[in-house]
């Protein structure tokens, strides 16, 4: 999630402003609206706000649950390595790191000590509860450090990770700044695109053996797609060097969303067939698991670069407006969906039911919510 490129200069290091990615980078954020608000209704386990599924519709929102997760967030970590050379060739390394400080490591603090003690409330009233009929007490704090997460925020941190890993590098390779600007090279053929696809999910497969997919960190709640991020993190630092996203051709694109289709069916079917088996562990539904995984992303990555960059490549002043405050959406949606999770409580309706009515709700409030953030004095520096 970074900060929409400035506009061009006349320097010849200047990196062009994609706005087909910005505009990318706002339907992903929705999607990761949508995807916390399946949470709460879902068999899986890890939100803020749960209502336990008492109907079958539950299971639909895992499949979306699984197909997003495949995908939705190696994209963000592509999208936001397009923007961190061009950045660090404007501005250096000690720039470069104090802004990234300032833009992931303050609204992550600001999570931790002011917006996830907000989001949590509930829960620690219940917890509370629970604990005084035992006749023992919870305070706050003990509640706090026993259920530690960073929530949606762990990808921030990861982010300001791999920033500075990428500092280091440019450091130790005794890069200075770079005023060639970015090529305008082909981008890779299929045979590169399948070869990169076939050596993740090894990897991935390889990965999940000691780190399986229900497996869970402190600070990062999907460990086991940790290949898949560093790997498309390192894609996007390439592909805005030379060209890649410029040279993607539509047969790409659409080949891209035809391959995501069928590794969205088969990922289904193994699901269906294999349960858990799927989860890692060095099992043969591991790796096609991985297989489909890797395929899913990639597809859909490419389908979607290319849709957005022939049909989305304008913002008139909603679409500005809408990208501006996507990253605030990042941050403090947690906080409106809970808020209407606990709203809709009394609602009796089937899970995929609650799960629409809290998604068609929660979507636009979350950018109203962030609109009101920014207003506040300082905060568009930070948001």
């Amino acid at each position: 999630m970074t900060r929409p490129v400035e506009e061009p200069t006349t320097s010849p290091a200047t990196y062009p402003r994609l706005l087909h990615v910005d505009n990318l980078r706002t339907a992903l954020t929705v999607l990761v609206v949508i995807h916390h608000a399946a949470l709460g209704y879902s068999n899986v386990p890890g939100w803020y706000y749960v209502e336990p599924p008492t109907d079958s519709s539950a299971t639909l929102l895992d499949v979306l649950l699984v197909l997003n997760q495949a995908f939705f967030m190696g994209a963000f970590f592509l999208i936001s390595a397009l923007f961190v050379p061009g950045s660090y060739d404007r501005k250096g390394p000690r720039r470069f790191v104090g802004e990234r400080l300032l833009r992931l490591g303050v609204p992550l603090v600001l999570w931790l000590l002011v917006l996830r003690p907000l989001a949590t409330i509930g829960r620690y009233i219940e917890a509370r509860d629970a604990a005084a009929q035992h006749g023992t007490d919870l305070p706050y704090w003990q509640f706090y450090l026993l259920s530690f997460n960073p929530g949606p925020m762990w990808f921030v941190g990861v982010l300001l990770v791999f920033s500075a890993l990428y500092v280091a590098w440019r450091r130790l390779a005794g890069e200075g700044r770079d005023e060639s600007g970015p090529a305008t090279g082909q981008a890779p053929g299929a045979v590169a695109i399948a070869g990169f696809v076939i050596g993740l999910a090894l990897v991935t497969y390889l990965w999940r053996i000691a780190v399986p997919m229900d497996f869970r960190l402190p600070g990062l709640p999907t460990p086991a797609y940790l290949p898949q991020y560093a790997a498309l993190f390192v894609v996007g630092l390439i592909a805005t060097r030379r060209g890649w996203p410029a040279g993607l051709s539509g047969t790409a694109g659409r080949a891209g969303f035809a391959t995501a289709a069928v590794a969205a069916v088969s990922i289904v079917l193994l699901l269906a067939s294999a349960g858990d088996a799927v989860l890692g562990q060095g099992t043969w539904p591991s790796l096609v698991m991985a297989l489909c995984e890797q395929a899913l992303a990639v597809g859909l990555i490419l389908g979607l670069l290319v849709l957005f960059r022939e049909r989305l490549a304008h913002q008139g002043r909603g679409r500005r407006n809408l990208s501006a405050h996507a990253y605030t959406v990042y941050v403090t949606h947690p906080l409106v969906l809970v808020a209407l999770g606990y709203a809709l409580s009394d609602v009796q309706a089937p899970a995929a039911v609650k799960f629409a009515l809290l998604a068609v709700l929660g979507v636009p409030l979350c950018w109203v919510m962030a609109f009101g953030v920014r207003a506040l004095p300082g905060a568009s520096k930070v948001l």
